[in-house]
């Protein structure tokens, strides 16, 4: 038996869905946004509702947007013989903040990982493919989490790409094996790019 209101109880089950968002959390959360003005809580409904309402994923790059295209891949001033793959649109984040980047992305939209039924066929690969076979690009850079699930990622990219004909390169040491990109500062970010290797395959 709950010793909250139903409706308290509903926001709290829903804001402990949200991802590093525990159970204490989202009672402090819940209680926060009770107490808070009506004018503040319909803001943030509001801001909810905008974003689920405009926001895409880039046709192009699968990188969230407002618009069609995105406005990276829309830049003409950016490298158009350069991709780097990501896991996720938060990962172009990190790596824009290096300044040491200047040609498009490519988004998975997650990686690989069997034990949560995720496989190539879930990813954007398919898509990958067809970019490198419609525009002349020399380099893809791998930059995938440094994780087990983020080097599985890489290493069947690798395979699939060797046959192309691209330079396929991966962000080298430096992110602690583990790491999520987006906890990366940028100084280490920027070295690791700067520092990409040719991925062995065989």
């Amino acid at each position: 038996m709950s010793i909250y209101t139903p409706a308290v109880q509903t926001l709290i089950d829903e804001l402990g869905k949200l991802p590093g968002v525990g159970p204490k959390s989202a009672q402090r959360i819940a209680f926060h946004l009770v107490k808070i003005a009506d004018e503040e809580a319909i803001r943030l409904s509001d801001a909810i509702r905008d974003a689920k309402e405009k926001v895409r994923f880039c046709d192009k790059c699968f990188n969230m947007s407002d618009e069609v295209i995105c406005d990276i891949c829309s830049d003409s001033r950016r490298d158009p013989s350069l991709v780097c793959v990501v896991e996720e649109p938060r990962d172009i984040v990190a790596v824009e903040r290096t300044q040491e980047y200047k040609g498009f992305y490519h988004v998975l939209q997650g990686a690989i990982n069997p034990i949560d039924g995720i496989g190539p066929e879930q990813l954007r690969v398919r898509e990958l493919l067809t970019r490198l076979q419609e525009n002349p690009i020399s380099e893809v850079i791998l930059c995938t989490n440094p994780n087990i699930e983020g080097e599985a990622t890489a290493m069947y990219l690798a395979r699939l790409l060797e046959p192309l004909g691209v330079s396929v390169t991966r962000i080298a040491s430096g992110l602690p094996v583990g790491g999520d990109l987006e906890y990366a500062d940028e100084l280490t970010l920027g070295r690791a790019l700067e520092g990409r290797r040719e991925i062995e395959v065989n």
